[in-house]
């Protein structure tokens, strides 16, 4: 087993950004948002002070994941920017880097920030990775692991020497207290695909997006109670659209189920609603509308 040193460097509670750092090589897990961009690189800076950022691992292209990223890049310019290839694709898009512009500075100014360097086209991956690809990161080896089902693009990556799984907010978001909010925006059945991938892997400890670290018996936890969750919370969306409930009576279940605590302060209002309402159409297509 490496020993190897995991840190939050996330300068707001909605960022996602953890160092991962084995002492000779140094990892960042997904980026957080483009206003907080230039924060969480000082924070970096701060822990590794005259060492590089060698590598950043993106899990999926969502702006509070990824939009952070040109602006690391720009204080360690020989960092490498890991992800998958659809969302390499994504990135290369002026139509998604606007949708994520837009959403970041909506969030921006919600936290009293209006002016900041944009970006956006600066975002990109220098590696792109397919399901089961190996990064060497020094005398780290991790192996990416596509887990759709939050988006198409979605990715995490397993470092198999110490059963760690950097994970991916399609097995769920971790709100403590044993709580996950499933995530599924592409597929229901994909995503109970995915959690079943990786319940099947040997894994000691997640790092679970905008959270952390879980130990040995929160991470079996987590899996028990995501799978429940992803289930049961379809079943009851499902449940209300068949009953002649509307869209918006879905979507206040869900809101009054889940957003509130830390979640509320975590998951920005918009981003919370757009992904809420995808979740719903979804469902009732895998649902109710096929029977």
């Amino acid at each position: 087993m490496k020993d190897i040193k995991i840190t939050d460097v996330r300068h707001h509670t909605g960022d996602s950004a953890f160092l991962i750092d084995d002492g000779k090589t140094a990892v960042l897990y997904d980026t957080g948002f483009a206003f907080t961009g230039e924060k969480i690189a000082k924070n970096i800076s701060d822990i590794l002070g005259t060492r590089p950022l060698d590598y950043i691992f993106l899990t999926h292209s969502h702006y509070d994941h990824a939009a952070g990223a040109p602006y690391i890049k720009r204080a360690f310019p020989n960092a490498q920017i890991v992800a998958g290839e659809y969302a390499a694709k994504i990135f290369a898009k002026p139509t998604a880097r606007a949708v994520m512009r837009d959403l970041d500075r909506k969030f921006a100014k919600i936290n009293g920030i209006n002016d900041y360097p944009d970006l956006f086209d600066e975002l990109r991956a220098d590696i792109t990775v397919c399901d089961g690809d190996i990064i060497r990161a020094g005398d780290m080896e991790f192996t990416a692991i596509s887990l759709p089902g939050h988006t198409r693009c979605s990715f995490g990556f397993y470092l198999a020497e110490n059963g760690l799984l950097l994970g991916s907010e399609t097995l769920g978001v971790y709100a403590g207290n044993g709580v996950v909010i499933p995530s599924y925006l592409i597929g229901y059945d994909t995503t109970i695909e995915s959690l079943e991938k990786a319940e099947k892997m040997h894994i000691n400890n997640l790092l679970a997006p905008h959270y952390g670290v879980l130990d040995t018996s929160e991470t079996y936890d987590f899996f028990e109670n995501a799978k429940r969750s992803a289930v049961d919370v379809a079943q009851e969306i499902a449940a209300i659209l068949k009953n002649f409930g509307s869209h918006d009576d879905a979507f206040e279940f869900f809101k009054e189920k889940f957003y509130h605590g830390d979640i509320k302060i975590t998951y920005p209002p918009d981003a919370m609603e757009l992904n809420t309402r995808i979740t719903i159409k979804l469902i009732e297509k895998e649902f109710v509308l096929t029977e």
